[in-house]
């Protein structure tokens, strides 16, 4: 059997040239390199809503997202802030104190952030990552621009909505502002609080340098040789552009407009005008966006649902719900250059593949599916106007192919709530498995999801068992209750009889990995109440065999001989985030055997779909050693002398996804939901004819759901006589917006795809 694919080594070096900036040192305290961090990522009100910074001193006063406020007069306007600062204050400092984290795990360098900040707290590696990319794509774009810009005797970059931000000091530290001059623009309140920050803190003050000779405007809190603070409120243009003109801005020489998180809580006529006037009013410029898009899926429903409830509308979602409205919308308002992409698309094209390799190796990490999602409704766009030579920041730096391309939908199917005749709130959880004991017995176990009104990791077994056509749910008691099984995530259940199933690894922690259980259960549960039904928990000696220690792995049965054996494939360990062996366990002892296998070895993955079909397995898709999907099908089948991988040639070819669900049904391969990179849309069922290689792809229309229907780290059992599908749980942690679990079983049918395809 092959060995393992090795371990993923963090790249150290510097990760392309003097302007890269992001590898040097490997995050290690000194590294000469531009820290992270992009303008307003640390901005409440005009950026991320319930952001408000803490900073030392008296606590930030209420500040409201721009374009709520509409045409109220100046009174209303602050009985409006008053009413939101609860709110916005619930959530004090949750940026700036992310970034902070971040940067303290070694994923970019920013000595300023712990002045400008104030508190710390440890968050969780997937918000890490989150911040990590969008910093990175902002201080991309702005080196760029320093860079194509350096022969110029003097530049500008006009940060709206910036908060309490670094970009300045950082820049200034880094020696990098001969010529530059950085004006900063947020509420006059915020200014002035930034502004007396920087006056009482000495490193920050020290950097600025002398201010004695330089005069305050109206709107100017802070001014210094090159660098101006101004309150002013965004949504005002004619007092903006007269404040910019009193403050020194020159719209003949570049100037780059740096708008992260800000214009989408303006009305989006408001915004229009403030991007039309950038255009129209400055020579040579530059713009730099990074915003929100994508709210028509599961994952953006729960995304405007969170900025909703924080009473932040994302304003721009209804008319630029996508990058080609938004690059549209840039030509359309003056802007002759613009280039969009989706975060996926950044980190796999614009970030150096060392880089990469140094973030992903930093601190343990198991929440692909949330982080490529997030990455798939976060974009970044340029544009540029009057520059020679052209500014075009997002050009790629890699061959990696585009994750956008035609997805040829064929066809759509309905999910209807499963109707269940007993509370079924215990199959909210996801990362479990779900397995058919007998034709009308499913057996879900582990997972994380909703126990007792808690988010946690379940312990609990549910049962659904189908009778007189209507589905019962129920608890099932266990005995001999092992400590081992207790929040089990990412494991198997291989079912060898109706009243015997084997479950292989899992893991509670992205460091403890599970060994082997087995589960015993009584053969007559068929006609039981599903509350009557007892699981006995028996352990193996050992139970923690070195190949079973993994997650995110597949266990299949195959025949060999006319005997029975598992075949384990692929998953992931707490040493290896990847890996590409296997092993033969002969039924019913369980032992490991050694059995030859021939052909082309697949690469390593995990959160792949493993089926049985004609006495082999079927493997399809995954995420591979570098975390992108594959789109790779195999098939390992019985030989002469042991079994042999072989390609399965789909056409046109199957979009490369993971953390899908399949089964196998009269010579076609159904995958189930999943993620891909594709950021229009979400994988449905795709079939695939193992005959002639077809492959069609369907979408799953949910307009008779209430809920949005998330299918990543979900389960799904086919009932071949029906021709039905049920998905069973199903969600995840939706970056930092909330943890979303399917409230309910689904079903689809399958029935006419199944007979025309």
């Amino acid at each position: 059997m092959p060995p393992g694919t090795s371990p993923r080594r963090g790249g150290l070096g510097p990760a392309g040239g003097a302007w890269a900036g992001f590898g040097e040192g490997g995050g290690r305290p000194g590294g000469e390199r531009l820290g992270l961090g992009g303008a307003g990522e640390s901005r409440p009100a005009l950026g991320d809503p319930g952001r408000c910074l803490a900073v030392r001193g008296p606590a930030a006063p209420p500040r409201v997202p721009l374009g709520l406020d509409g045409e109220a007069p100046e009174s209303v306007r602050s009985a409006s802030a008053v009413s939101l600062s609860r709110q916005v204050q619930g959530t004090g400092g949750s940026s700036a104190i992310s970034k902070c984290s971040a940067a303290e795990r070694g994923y970019f360098e920013d000595r300023f952030l712990r002045l400008l900040a104030g508190r710390r707290r440890r968050r969780a590696p997937l918000v890490h990552r989150g911040y990590y990319i969008r910093a990175r794509a902002v201080d991309h774009c702005v080196q760029d621009f320093l860079l194509k810009t350096q022969s110029y005797p003097r530049t500008q970059i006009l940060s709206l909505g910036a908060g309490f931000d670094s970009l300045y000091f950082r820049l200034k530290d880094m020696g990098l502002l001969h010529h530059t001059v950085i004006y900063e623009v947020d509420f006059p309140n915020v200014a002035c609080q930034k502004a007396a920050l920087i006056k009482t803190t000495k490193e920050l003050s020290a950097l600025v340098g002398d201010t004695e000779g330089e005069r305050l405007g109206v709107t100017t809190a802070f001014s210094g040789e090159d660098y101006k603070l101004l309150g002013v409120d965004l949504s005002e243009l004619s007092k903006l552009s007269t404040a910019l003109k009193e403050a020194g801005l020159d719209n003949e020489v570049p100037t780059l407009f740096i708008a992260e998180v800000v214009l989408t809580y303006l009305e989006n006529s408001r915004s229009d005008a403030l991007i039309q006037w950038a255009a129209e009013h400055f020579s040579q410029a530059c713009f730099l966006l990074y915003e929100q898009m994508h709210p028509e899926d599961s994952f953006g429903r729960v995304m405007q649902q969170h900025f909703s409830q924080l009473n932040s509308a994302l304003h721009s979602l209804s008319q630029y719900p996508n990058c080609e409205a938004q690059q549209r919308r840039f030509f359309e308002k003056g802007w002759t250059e613009c280039s969009v992409m989706d975060m996926n698309e950044f980190f796999t094209c614009c970030t150096p593949e060392n880089e990469q390799q140094r973030v992903q190796a930093l601190e343990p990490f198991d929440e692909y599916e949330e982080w490529h999602l997030k990455c798939s409704h976060y974009f970044v766009l340029t544009a540029s106007k009057g520059m020679e030579p052209s500014w075009t920041p997002l050009l790629s730096s890699t061959t990696v192919p585009h994750h956008h391309g035609p997805v040829r939908i064929v066809g759509s199917i309905n999910a209807l709530v499963c109707e269940v005749l007993s509370e079924a709130s215990g199959l909210r959880r996801y990362g479990h498995h779900s397995a058919l004991i007998t034709p009308n017995v499913i057996l879900t176990t582990g997972g994380f999801g909703e126990e007792n009104g808690q988010h946690c990791r379940m312990r609990n077994f549910h049962v659904l068992i189908k009778h007189a056509g209507y589905w019962k749910a129920g608890c099932v008691k266990k005995e001999n209750h092992d400590k081992r099984w207790d929040e089990r995530l990412y494991h198997t259940v291989s079912c060898l009889s109706s009243s015997l199933a084997l479950v292989v690894g899992g893991r509670t922690s992205p460091n403890a990995a599970l060994g082997m259980l087995w589960l015993k259960f009584p053969k007559t549960c068929n006609d039981s109440d599903p509350n009557d039904i007892t699981v006995e928990l028996v352990s193996l000696q050992p139970a923690a065999e070195p190949f079973a220690l993994r997650w995110r792995h597949s266990t299949t049965e195959v025949i060999f001989k006319g005997e029975k054996y598992l075949f384990i494939y692929g998953g992931r360990s707490a040493v290896q985030p990847v890996l590409g062996d296997w092993y033969f366990l002969h039924t019913p002892e369980i032992s490991c055997t050694v059995i030859p296998v021939e052909g082309p070895v697949p690469e390593g993955r995990h959160s792949h779909s493993a089926c049985s079909w004609k006495g082999g397995v079927l493997i399809a898709g995954g995420l591979g050693a570098a975390e992108q999907p594959l789109g790779s099908v195999f098939f390992l089948r019985e030989a002469e002398h042991g079994f042999q991988w072989q390609t399965v040639e789909t056409h046109p070819p199957l979009i490369p996804r993971y953390s899908h669900t399949a089964h196998v049904h009269d010579g076609k391969l159904l995958l189930v939901g999943g993620v891909w990179l594709h950021s229009f849309s979400v994988p449905g069922i795709t079939v695939i004819d193992l005959i002639t290689g077809l492959c069609l792809d369907y979408t799953i229309s949910v307009e008779h759901l209430e809920w949005p229907l998330m299918l990543h780290n979900h389960s799904s059992v086919f009932l071949p006589n029906e021709k039905e599908l049920l998905l069973i749980g199903g969600g995840g942690n939706c970056f930092s917006f909330g943890t979303h679990l399917n409230p309910k079983p689904v079903s689809l049918s399958l029935r006419n795809i199944l007979t025309s395809h």
